[in-house]
């Protein structure tokens, strides 16, 4: 499938890649980038023939915002747009109706994989109508894991539904790297332990707490033993935010998720070992920029 991309980022890059890879052309732009295939948004739409694929992988907010306006002015009935970045669910309505009156559709897509997922794939959690997500499905399946697309793959529901998804995934999120962050401050801390990374790494296999994340804290502590090039600063991308922001409107109580998105805010407060593993964790999993010490 010919496909343009908007965004060639940490994600948008790799996406682009492994999409090639699997045989899509895929045109790409971003303007902030050498690797841009076009110089301008209307030359990358001007390159596709209708109906035309848009995958949109740029900041959310004002961004991704003048991306689907400029998008609107550019693209005809029966083109689709796909934002794919991390937007507030609540965005994704005003860009389907921004969208609608030129027949052109909408899908909002919530991508979990970070670096890695050019070589081991990303989850995908979509919303949008049957018919798009139908049509779209290609472009999906070429950029899920191996193996049973269940276990990486849902429509969600209508517009919005992907990113409210995603939205909560990295509200768990918060939670579990807070969970082990705190296990890794409090091996530490005992003089009684002489390998807390062996223990971590003893976690890895056969118990019920092993998980990816478990593996990438335990390649960091590798990598940076006692993690010492890193300052417990970490920062927050606004998807925790607003999972307790939906937990308290829902009225559902988050506290797990809750206590980690505060234990981020005291982070630019204090530094502390746990929380210089959540920015090692954020590093691992997703490239995330994070703050040295000073030499």
């Amino acid at each position: 499938m010919r496909m343009g991309l908007v965004g060639l980022g940490r994600m948008g890059h790799n996406m682009r890649e492994r999409l090639r890879a699997r045989g899509h052309d895929v045109v790409g732009f971003d303007p902030g980038v050498s690797s841009s295939d076009v110089d301008s948004l209307a030359a990358m739409v001007a390159s596709l023939d209708g109906p035309r694929v848009v995958w949109i992988m740029v900041p959310h907010g004002k961004a991704t915002s003048d991306t689907v306006r400029a998008l609107g002015d550019l693209l005809d009935s029966g083109d689709l747009v796909i934002e794919g970045g991390n937007s507030r669910f609540t965005d994704d309505q005003a860009h389907a109706e921004r969208l609608a009156p030129r027949g052109i559709d909408y899908i909002d897509c919530g991508v979990s994989g970070g670096v890695w997922g050019k070589d081991l794939g990303y989850a995908l959690m979509v919303g949008g109508v049957e018919e798009a997500v139908a049509r779209a499905m290609p472009i999906f399946e070429s950029l899920l894991p191996e193996g049973d697309s269940a276990k990486s793959f849902v429509h969600a529901g209508p517009v919005g539904a992907g990113h409210f998804a995603k939205m909560i995934h990295n509200g768990v999120e918060y939670g579990l790297m807070q969970a082990y962050a705190e296990g890794y401050e409090l091996l530490s801390a005992e003089q009684l332990v002489t390998d807390v990374r062996g223990v971590l790494e003893a976690w890895t296999a056969g118990t019920v707490v092993r998980s990816w994340l478990l593996d990438l804290l335990v390649e960091a502590l590798r990598d940076d033993p006692g993690l010492a090039t890193l300052s417990g600063f970490v920062d927050d991308s606004g998807e925790g935010r607003w999972t307790v922001e939906e937990a308290i409107g829902h009225s559902v109580p988050v506290p797990v998720i809750s206590a980690a998105l505060f234990a981020r805010f005291s982070s630019r407060q204090d530094d502390s070992p746990a929380m210089k593993a959540v920015s090692a964790l954020r590093r691992q999993f997703g490239g995330h920029a994070v703050q040295k010490v000073a030499p």
